[in-house]
């Protein structure tokens, strides 16, 4: 299950995004990094944030608590910005956060830091699994936290779903290229990462996932299913996204 806070104090945008999250204080004395129902690309950045983020859990990757985070009109009554007023004006209701790490630092491939090659490995097999386009060394995507390397932002999975919603038809992608991701120059045998992280989803592990969706945030009936048909169809095999990982770590 996942825990439901009020948002009760909006401390400051985090413009690096191009959604606008914020950070947030929420009724339980914690900070938050809100992601918005209403920014942008709408609900499905955060269903690829539950889908992906729960998935990398269940395979033991560490990512900080996800949480429901219910926004009161009232949040942007005093921010001066207009742009933050409208934002939350158009996500009032439940939204998402992300536990916020105290002190975590960005990831960055040029300042040393680098993670073990087998865990970079099984990030890079689950961001192939994941069909994440987002691990780049311009955009990583991890934060150092006392010494270890968590996964965030994984709105830009499962993109297909932008264009069509049903995810399933999208069984057989391959990121378009995996070469770029930027921990695949460090990274063991993904091949062996593959071996190690396949077996570990079933379809109960899917169905629990998947029913951590919001209903008002899927484009139809019908398609909390197909996001874990999608993931169980994609480990079946023949898991070309791992061979095209592999390969591109053979001539990187």
């Amino acid at each position: 299950m996942m825990r439901t806070v009020l948002a009760t104090r909006y401390v400051e945008p985090l413009r690096e995004g191009g959604s606008l999250p914020a950070l947030v204080e929420g009724d339980d004395d914690g900070l938050y990094v809100l992601k918005f129902r209403g920014a942008g690309q709408g609900p499905s950045v955060l269903v690829a944030e539950i889908v992906a983020g729960e998935v990398a859990r269940r395979l033991g990757l560490p990512v900080p608590e996800l949480v429901y985070v219910e926004v009161p009109a009232e949040l942007g009554l005093a921010e001066p910005d207009q742009e933050v007023r409208d934002l939350i004006r158009a996500s009032v209701g439940l939204n998402l956060g992300m536990d916020f790490l105290p002190g975590a630092l960005a990831y960055d491939p040029a300042a040393g830091m680098p993670p073990d090659p087998a865990f970079a490995a099984d990030v890079v097999w689950f961001d192939g699994l994941m069909l994440n386009v987002d691990r780049s060394a311009r955009n990583p995507n991890l934060l150092v936290w006392h010494g270890r390397h968590h996964l965030i932002d994984h709105g830009a999975a499962l993109y297909p779903h932008h264009a069509d919603p049903h995810i399933a038809r999208a069984v057989d992608r391959v990121l378009p290229m995996p070469g770029d991701h930027v921990l695949l120059p460090g990274a063991g045998s993904v091949l062996e990462a593959d071996a190690r992280l396949a077996g570990r989803l079933g379809p109960a592990d899917l169905a629990e996932v998947v029913a951590l969706i919001p209903e008002t945030w899927l484009a139809g009936p019908g398609l909390r299913e197909e996001y874990a048909e999608f993931v169980l169809r994609r480990l079946a095999g023949p898991r070309d996204f791992a061979r095209a990982a592999e390969e591109a770590r053979a001539h990187g």
